[in-house]
């Protein structure tokens, strides 16, 4: 068994995600579609047919090339004025949906570390006219962004994919403004997969064995200061999975709402 360095998952990741940019074409829609985890766990759980708020109004170009795993914009209930983050930004789809609810007055950041992504979303921002959204290159676990500066941080299906969750965790907590929240979707497991399955690199990078248990989820964001944190499965909304202990057994992975506020 291999284990993974850091720098051998961020390398990986960034990969697929340039070649699903890089390769991605809007005549192969909808035969074709980009995906984030649709190959390994179904392609139910990943696209923009995931969202609760219209997406009709924008370019395929945008929508085709939304990889999360669900709809962080209907949790984030996002206000005119407010200044927005969103952790791995990809082609753009959350950044331009929270562009709109924000208004002219508001202001929303992308960050990304894939440069072929931040190419396809700066051409999708020129095509939009999107005045008040800008993209920047980052890692999300060293944001270039300033501290107490964010209203609300957005993710779709990335922090799985982080090598290191509490730093995420950490530097979100940094950038927020005392009182933001945090609106996240991302994949979560109950049990956890075996160090062979986390080995696997392509099952990494494909939103797959990056993912971790619930109570290591709320342990990391309870540790950089985040209050009031929710974690529900996308499918039965109605059970809050925050304070449950950590279960045992194999991984079951699931597509997750998560919120929190820094007090």
């Amino acid at each position: 068994m291999t284990t993974l360095t850091p720098e051998q998952i961020h390398e990986e990741v960034k990969a697929r995600y340039g070649r699903l940019a890089s390769e991605f074409k809007v005549e192969l829609l909808p035969a074709e579609p980009a995906s984030c985890c649709g190959d390994a766990v179904g392609d139910g759980y990943c696209g923009a047919e995931l969202y609760d708020v219209d997406v009709s109004e924008l370019p395929t170009d945008v929508t085709g090339m939304s990889l999360g795993c669900g709809d962080p914009i209907t949790i984030a209930a996002l206000q005119p004025g407010q200044t927005v983050l969103d952790l791995g930004s990809g082609g753009g789809i959350d950044c331009f949906l929270a562009a709109q609810r924000v208004g002219p007055t508001g202001h929303v950041i992308g960050v990304d570390m894939t440069e072929a992504m931040l190419e396809k979303a700066n051409r999708n921002k020129e095509k939009m006219g999107a005045g008040n959204v800008e993209f920047r290159y980052g890692h999300i676990e060293k944001l270039p962004v300033a501290s107490d500066s964010v209203d609300v941080i957005l993710s779709n299906c990335v922090i799985n994919l982080s090598p290191d969750k509490a730093a995420v965790f950490q530097e979100a907590f940094r950038v927020l403004k005392p009182g933001g929240k945090v609106a996240v979707s991302d994949m979560v497991t109950q049990g956890s997969f075996t160090p062979e399955e986390r080995a696997d690199m392509s099952r990494w990078a494909g939103c797959i064995t990056g993912a971790e248990d619930v109570a290591d989820y709320v342990a990391w964001m309870q540790a950089a200061g985040f209050t009031e944190i929710s974690i529900r499965d996308k499918a039965n909304p109605d059970v809050e999975l925050a304070a449950m202990p950590r279960a045992e057994g194999a991984a079951r992975i699931f597509s997750a709402r998560i919120t929190a506020v820094k007090a």
